[in-house]
């Protein structure tokens, strides 16, 4: 998803030397001259950038101030390195190519960077092992602040994230025990919402549709709770791993269909998987809601273009940057809100697949 305000995390940002800076005016030194000026290799240049605790204070104050006197790095950056402040902000979505985190991540760089904060995306994929990498990098980068589509689970990124003494901002889940400051809602509740929605519709066999860990299980988990004190059957839950894309609610459907028990209605925990599972159904020549209903999560662009139309739980997506962009610039400036938890409302946007 591309946006000319946000710059993607991986980029490597190397600005021109303005007159009188660098080696020629308009053009950056390459590595291998600051190394030379610094009497290093550029092994160490690229170390003191990626992993500035591994080299010794001296050497890495004096590469750091010829990276900025010859404007090799962004300052920012290098400020940051020197001093430990930074106007530079990361935003970790969990799937770079989620509308919804587009557009929260949107709104979120709309209010920072009029103030002059720089907003970089990376991405997680719902894995730990990229939290722990990303704790890797946090260290190098020293930003200002961090925000996550999603919260922190594991206690040892929690701590870590913690030991960085930085503004945190967690999204899209509302745990009782932040790490900092938190903005988003209840997924227990989605999937509570959704098992009502069913049962007002008239289903009592349903099935579930969606991830096995993280906010998918607490939609999970939500739903089979609301749907036993409902007297709704769940005939079958389906577990998806990373969802990349519409395929993924295809095979995810397929793979119910073959359980061959018949059900009258499906929550997909996903708008991708819920539009993947409608498109799957079209093509098995099942006619929806006729044969079987579809209810999705999230609300995304394509949800609206399906025929029939997907019936989805929405939130605002774009809600949920911006308060967080204002609760960070607050921090920022030693002013905080009164309130640093902040929850989303959760809606329903009627279609015509139930």
């Amino acid at each position: 998803m591309a946006d000319p305000t946000v710059t993607t995390f991986d980029d490597v940002v190397r600005i021109p030397a303005p007159p009188g800076r660098g080696t020629a005016v308009g053009r950056p030194p390459r590595i291998e001259e600051v190394a030379e000026r610094a009497g290093v290799s550029p092994i160490t240049v690229s170390r003191v950038l990626r992993h500035p605790e591994k080299v010794n204070r001296e050497t890495r104050d004096r590469i750091l101030g010829i990276i900025e006197a010859t404007g090799y790095a962004s300052n920012p950056h290098a400020r940051a390195l020197r001093s430990g402040r930074s106007n530079v902000v990361i935003a970790f979505v969990s799937n770079i190519l989620s509308q919804q985190f587009g557009l929260a991540v949107r709104s979120f760089a709309a209010a920072l960077e009029p103030e002059g904060y720089e907003v970089l995306v990376g991405q997680t994929s719902y894995s730990y092992a990229r939290e722990v990498a990303m704790l890797q990098s946090l260290r190098g980068i020293r930003p200002a602040a961090v925000l996550f589509t999603g919260v922190i689970e594991l206690e040892e990124n929690r701590a870590a994230l913690q030991e960085l003494a930085i503004p945190v901002i967690e999204t899209w889940a509302y745990p009782r025990d932040p790490i900092d400051m938190l903005v988003g809602f209840s997924n227990a509740d989605a999937g509570a919402m959704a098992a009502r929605r069913l049962a007002t519709a008239g289903h009592r066999r349903v099935a579930f549709i969606g991830r096995s860990s993280g906010r998918g299980a607490l939609r999970r988990d939500g739903f089979r709770a609301a749907a036993g004190k409902l007297g709704i059957e769940i005939v079958h839950e389906i577990a998806v791993g990373e969802i990349t894309g519409l395929v993924d609610g295809r095979t995810a459907f397929g793979a119910l269909l073959a359980r061959g028990d018949p059900v009258d209605a499906v929550f997909c925990a996903n708008d991708l998987l819920a539009t993947g599972a409608l498109i799957e159904a079209r093509s098995r020549g099942l006619s929806v809601p006729r044969d079987l209903a579809l209810l999705g999560f999230g609300d995304n662009d394509v949800a609206d273009q399906m025929t029939p139309g997907l019936t989805t739980i929405a939130f605002d997506s774009a809600a949920i940057g911006r308060i967080a962009g204002e609760l960070l610039l607050a921090r920022l400036a030693g002013t905080p809100h009164a309130v640093q938890r902040h929850a989303v409302e959760l809606f329903f946007v009627e279609r015509g697949s139930i």
